[in-house]
């Protein structure tokens, strides 16, 4: 009889472990759902990882200290576009609203939809290079041999020259690049989608 009472807490104990343990791996899964979401908000919120601002309106403070913006254009494997900015670099008051092009081509023979990406650098200047207006994470769709002129609205930050880490910077990078969009692969039709039906019988 006091074997089995001495099992009972053991049992209990055992139950109470799994519980916890079960807990922990429910918690970690939701934790790792929630990194990417979480990670691109702090990103946006802080400019970490060169990461830009978006705001709605210009900056009503122009500094008479001047800042270099260079532009740069990348596209991901698999889209067939020639891209690149109208202008390799503009000079401009700190605080001064800007705008500037991107060009795209589509060399192909069908249309194709790509989505940019963005970054500046150095990185620390992320939190004060803010953007009124941009082109990046829109779905862009272009027929074969059309070219289309995208602008972007920025301005730097007054900020920036108060801040320790960005004090001595005085050339910024603002680089884009277009990656495929799933848009862009040919949908199959319900004549092949039968065929590979008689195939796999």
């Amino acid at each position: 009889m006091s074997d089995m009472n001495k099992t009972e807490p053991k049992k209990k104990g055992n139950g109470a472990v799994v519980a916890m343990c079960c807990s922990f791996v429910i918690g970690m899964g939701a934790m790792a759902y929630a990194a990417v979401p979480l990670y691109e908000m702090f990103c946006k919120a802080t400019g970490y990882g060169g990461t830009t601002q978006r705001v709605e309106q210009a900056s009503d403070v122009i500094l008479d200290q001047t800042i270099k913006v260079r532009f740069d254009a990348n596209t991901g494997p698999g889209l067939p576009w020639t891209f690149e900015p109208v202008q390799r670099e503009v000079e401009l008051k700190i605080g001064e609203t800007v705008q500037i092009l991107y060009k795209a081509r589509n060399n192909s023979s069908k249309a194709t939809t790509g989505q940019a990406t963005f970054n500046v650098t150095p990185e620390q200047t992320g939190a004060y290079f803010n953007k009124v207006q941009c082109f990046c994470f829109t779905e862009t769709t272009l027929q074969p041999g059309e070219e289309m002129e995208m602008p972007v609205v920025f301005f730097v930050d007054p900020e920036i020259v108060k801040a320790v880490e960005t004090k001595g910077i005085h050339t910024i990078t603002l680089s884009y690049t277009f990656y495929p969009h799933e848009a862009s692969k040919p949908v199959a039709s319900a004549a092949d989608n039968k065929t590979d039906d008689v195939n796999k019988l």
